[in-house]
């Protein structure tokens, strides 16, 4: 299947993905890097729809003034002759030594002006670039001991340090919103924020929760043996799914950021089923309209070349699996197991809003009791049924 897709569907990489250079803790670089703008041409080509980067991808360690405003320029003239836009931007506030003992939750009140600093730059890069969405991962916002963090103060200054952020963006009149990105480790033995639930109880807590969402990752789900499809269904509904990456991964182990498909294949269908098809029992019918963002490596052991080749394997993957679930959901055998299994029922009300509740609490409800604890939920054959679409 070749890659044609409208741009409908929202494609986007980040510069980091597709400039990978194949660098890993026991091997140096097997490609070279090329600049930005390269990459955009590459990406264009395939058929992405967006890019997003960090400002790191675009400066480098020359943050002067002038090389800023020249690099930015250069992008954006990429950008306007291939047609693609900046959905999103972020912040490399984890490469440094300085944000070695964290960014924002820093011991160091020095270190953390100076990581609020980096941050509301990027900020204004996003808004000048266009981008929709500012994504906070925070890599080094953790620890290796637990003697070494006053955690409670902690979570304070995060929180201090995102309402800021937030609120710079308001007081900019940007319609700019920020998603959170959760990691349960690596590169700190422990992340604060380490899961989608974990962030929207931290967003609960915000001041200017209204702007901040989630922006969750397959790979850091999974790698936490966790189901990425809770996660993001929890997040929709929520109203906090702003974005989403993703990749592939192969179990509970490093964050692998493989190809999308490339690891559990039958959780990225009911992923693409999810983004796609939106949530069943939502009256409301909430789809998630944001960006189908790659957040992957191209294998160590690809040439230029491959990086290309992986690039479209992303998005051919996505696109068969969307053609698979449509078909899924729209098979009459497929209707009729899960009007079987009771699935429509979920959205019935356990207790009727007029019911009594002392009435409730004395009533005998053992009539059926042995039918339904016999009963045959049918869940299995459902899910051969969704095994059978992806293989068919």
């Amino acid at each position: 299947m070749s890659t044609t897709s409208p741009h409908s569907d929202r494609f986007a990489f980040g510069l980091w993905t597709v400039g990978w250079q194949g660098r890993d803790p026991f091997g140096s670089a097997t490609r070279p890097l090329l600049e930005p703008w390269t990459y955009v041409q590459g990406l264009a080509e395939c058929g992405a729809w967006g890019i997003s980067l960090h400002d790191d991808d675009l400066y480098g360690n020359d943050r002067s003034p002038g090389s800023r405003k020249s690099r930015t320029d250069r992008l954006m003239q990429a950008l306007d002759s291939t047609g693609l836009i900046v959905e999103m931007v972020t912040t490399n506030t984890f490469s440094d030594p300085l944000f070695k003992d964290g960014g924002l939750t820093s011991n160091s009140r020095q270190v953390r002006r100076r990581c609020l600093h980096k941050i509301l730059e990027a900020v204004d890069l996003g808004e000048h670039l266009g981008a929709e969405t500012f994504v906070m991962w925070g890599g080094r916002e953790g620890t290796e001991y637990d003697s070494s963090k006053d955690l409670y103060s902690a979570f304070e200054r995060y929180r201090e340090g995102v309402d800021t952020v937030a609120s710079y963006i308001k007081a900019q009149g940007s319609k700019m919103r920020i998603a959170l990105e959760p990691k349960p480790n690596e590169p700190r033995g422990d992340i604060l924020l380490p899961t989608v639930g974990h962030a929207l109880a931290f967003i609960a807590e915000l001041d200017n929760r209204d702007i901040v969402g989630v922006n969750p990752e397959v790979g850091h789900e999974q790698m936490a043996n966790l189901n990425f499809n809770h996660g993001i269904a929890q997040a929709m509904w929520s109203k906090k799914l702003f974005h989403v990456d993703l990749n592939g991964q192969s179990g509970v182990k490093f964050d692998q950021d493989l190809v999308f498909g490339h690891g559990d294949l039958l959780s990225a269908f009911f992923t693409v089923d999810l983004l796609e098809n939106g949530l069943p029992g939502d009256p409301q019918g909430t789809r998630y309209t944001g960006p189908r963002h790659f957040d992957y490596k191209p294998s160590r052991t690809e040439s230029l070349e491959g990086v290309w080749a992986s690039a479209r394997a992303c998005m051919d993957t996505y696109l068969m699996l969307k053609e698979k679930t449509l078909s899924f959901r729209s098979d009459p055998e497929v209707v009729e197991a899960m009007t079987a299994a009771g699935i429509s029922e979920m959205q019935d009300p356990t207790l009727s809003s007029d019911e009594d509740l002392m009435s409730f609490r004395l009533a005998d409800l053992s009539d059926n009791v042995d039918e339904l604890r016999t009963r045959n939920c049918g869940l299995v054959f459902l899910q051969q049924l969704a095994v059978k679409h992806l293989i068919s």
